[in-house]
């Protein structure tokens, strides 16, 4: 039996599908690391601390946008919230690095300066074990499973879909906004975690701690997409997209759409809270602007302008637009947004497949005219 299911993740990509994950694999776990490392600074093949910073941090975009993509495209289900989990995950890693600063802080106390500052005398409960890498992992996979689940089986119940639930998710992420801006939530109020010293004893700021997590970052986006290639290609991702296509017929022939959906909802918030958790250590700060509307709504222009329901579009998207973003904010800081938001219409109006979609007519012309 495992030997099979291995067989059929093995089989969700083709030759030219593994061949370029290998590329990726190659050129982000060998080639960046040497390039880092070993090429002197002045060289015009050195690769920068701020570019590692930068394309691991869109790494992690990149699988949010997997994870966008899997109940978007192939269930039919917008959320405009999915920074929210994205956030969780942040902060259930960041606990563990604000653990990790021990008495080098500011106040030189076994709490973090935020908690000194604010006159709290110890920890609150539910920082109970995040001193422990491990508990901490658990912590990130199982706290946004648990508010995605719940959220999820009361409004799918409902029957609740289209822009409604759009809503409902988008009201939920500013709910929690608003309660992490609280300072007597215990997660540091507006300003939210920073100064970060180690992990796992190691230097954060440290070149090969970056490169570590910037290696993981690309396993992560790697191993999340040969399993989301693997389950929309199995029997479960086609109920998913019948789902999206024609539910009523799903139900009338027997399929039971809420643990479909319930599913597909949990999963893609696990991945968002993954993603978090490898984000935080690389940027340095986690704070409640990463549950914004805007962000959340940001996470959906990806997927569109990549391609939904492809998988690769969604990365694509992620990694046009925050390139993008960085070029923009540096040179024309102040058009960013209207950038933005020409980007998503001129690409709904004239790319509605996104740039995959584009690519894909494109050969097929070229093919026609062979």
């Amino acid at each position: 039996m495992r030997q099979s299911m291995t067989i059929r993740i093995l089989s969700a990509l083709d030759r030219k599908s593994w061949l370029a994950l290998a590329t990726f694999l190659a050129l982000t776990l060998v080639a960046v690391p040497v390039l880092h490392l070993a090429v002197a600074p002045d060289s015009v093949f050195h690769v920068s601390a701020y570019a590692i910073t930068l394309f691991g941090k869109i790494m992690c975009y990149a699988i949010v946008a997997v994870a966008m993509d899997l109940i978007w495209g192939y269930c039919g289900i917008l959320s405009l919230g999915h920074g929210l989990f994205f956030a969780l995950g942040g902060y259930a890693f960041g606990m563990y690095l604000m653990r990790q600063i021990g008495r080098d802080g500011s106040y030189q106390s076994d709490l973090p300066d935020f908690m000194v500052f604010l006159d709290w005398k110890q920890l609150p409960w539910y920082w109970s074990g995040s001193d422990s890498l491990w508990w901490v992992a658990l912590l990130v996979i199982v706290f946004p499973a648990l508010v995605a689940f719940v959220f999820g089986y009361f409004a799918f119940r409902s029957r609740i879909k289209g822009v409604y639930f759009s809503i409902i998710t988008q009201a939920l992420t500013y709910a929690a906004m608003l309660l992490f801006f609280r300072n007597e939530t215990g997660f540091g109020g507006n300003n939210g975690f920073t100064d970060f010293k180690r992990i796992l004893g190691y230097s954060i700021t440290s070149p090969n701690t970056r490169l570590v997590l910037f290696g993981l970052s690309a396993l992560m986006l790697a191993l999340t997409l040969i399993f989301a290639r693997w389950l929309v290609a199995s029997k479960f991702g086609r109920v998913l997209t019948a789902i999206r296509d024609a539910e009523s017929r799903v139900m009338f022939i027997g399929y039971n759409p809420l643990w479909y959906k319930l599913f597909i909802w949990t999963l893609s918030a696990v991945l968002c809270a993954i993603a978090g958790a490898l984000y935080v250590p690389q940027v340095g700060i986690i704070n409640p602007s990463e549950m914004s509307t805007a962000n959340s709504i940001e996470i959906a222009i990806w997927v569109a302008v990549g391609g939904r329901g492809t998988l690769i579009g969604p990365i694509i998207g992620a990694f046009a637009v925050n390139l993008a973003k960085s070029w923009f904010t540096v040179s024309f800081p102040e058009y960013w947004l209207f950038f933005l938001g020409l980007l998503f219409i001129v690409v709904t109006l004239m790319l509605p497949h996104g740039l995959v979609g584009l690519w894909k007519t494109l050969r097929q012309s070229r093919g026609a005219r062979a």
